[in-house]
């Protein structure tokens, strides 16, 4: 097998591993899946091992293959970095640019960026998908994520932004016409806003206990319960009750006065980030690249999404 065999078999193979048959490999590559086949075949004979176990319905790598296709992929990057090094210099990125964003994070901060986007690199169409599922996409056929919460290890780059930090906060008026309120105890005589997600969790409130450990507690009994964290944190400003939102949902109303936030001593913020997702590398189109890159240059200057726990003490109650 000589150099361009091996190329032509390692994309086949990454490809048909990464969307799962050789029909969605072939659709990628632009060939035909008797030939995605082949060239599998090809660098199996040639390795010696058997890379992945197929039938037809799905596609399983082996132990082997799991090993070589990062291998495979870190070669293909290696060969994508010094094309881009060139194409880069004297090409505009052009083309479709398709990204899945669930409606809190995508109108309040992606869809103002987009006009800045368009206007650095005009030859880009920005197509936005506002989901609140999780999105396969690489199945679904999208370019990138921008995603916020407990970002999972997958198959996918990870491109963090920032630490998404969340608060308890509430009404001045809520508070002024209810019980004190110093200790996480204190809880079960207020009126709680709970959070339920569309895969039917709730979203627990975590606080930290003796010896910093983590104590978390589910927002019961819940006086409400929404399924978008904006809508908890639009509540929480019409005095309905106590509500555990990130920072970036409740920002405008910390500093208009319409929020405070409470319990802030004993409250863990979590652990949830905001990251822009796109398939492996290997895989990435310059239209994306540029996407990605001035997508991370703006949102981690905001200032909501900036702002620290040691900051935030400012708007305690």
């Amino acid at each position: 097998m000589d150099a361009t065999q091996r190329v032509r078999a390692m994309l086949s193979f990454v490809q048909a591993a990464d969307r799962g048959s050789f029909a969605a490999a072939a659709r990628a590559l632009g060939i035909s899946p008797a030939a995605v086949g082949k060239n599998v075949a090809g660098l199996e004979g040639a390795l010696g091992v058997r890379l992945m176990n197929r039938s037809t319905r799905s596609l399983q790598l082996t132990a082997e293959g799991a090993v070589f296709v990062e291998r495979a992929r870190a070669a293909i990057d290696a060969l994508d970095t010094a094309i881009d090094a060139v194409a880069a210099q004297r090409a505009e990125p052009v083309g479709r640019v398709r990204i899945s964003v669930g409606s809190g994070i995508g109108h309040r901060y992606l869809l103002p960026l987009i006009p800045g986007l368009m206007q650095r690199h005009p030859g880009l169409v920005p197509e936005l998908a506002f989901d609140d599922r999780r999105v396969d996409l690489v199945r679904d056929g999208y370019d990138l994520a921008l995603r916020g919460g407990q970002i999972e290890d997958s198959g996918l780059v990870s491109r963090t932004v920032c630490r998404l930090h969340t608060v308890l906060a509430a009404s001045p008026a809520y508070l002024e016409a209810s019980p004190q309120l110093r200790r996480p105890d204190d809880l079960d005589r207020h009126r709680l806003i709970a959070v339920r997600f569309l895969s039917g969790t709730v979203s627990r409130w975590s606080f930290t206990g003796p010896g910093g450990t983590r104590i978390d507690r589910a927002p019961e009994p819940a006086a409400l319960v929404v399924s978008d964290p904006a809508a908890a944190a639009g509540a929480a400003v019409a005095g309905v009750g106590i509500a555990q939102v990130a920072v970036h949902h409740v920002w405008r109303h910390l500093l208009a006065g319409r929020l405070k936030v409470v319990l802030a001593r004993h409250h863990h913020d979590g652990t949830r980030t905001l990251a822009l997702q796109y398939p492996h590398r290997a895989l990435l189109a310059p239209r994306v690249r540029a996407t990605v890159e001035y997508l991370h240059e703006r949102l981690s200057r905001d200032p909501a999404l900036r702002m620290s726990p040691q900051e935030l003490r400012a708007f305690e109650a």
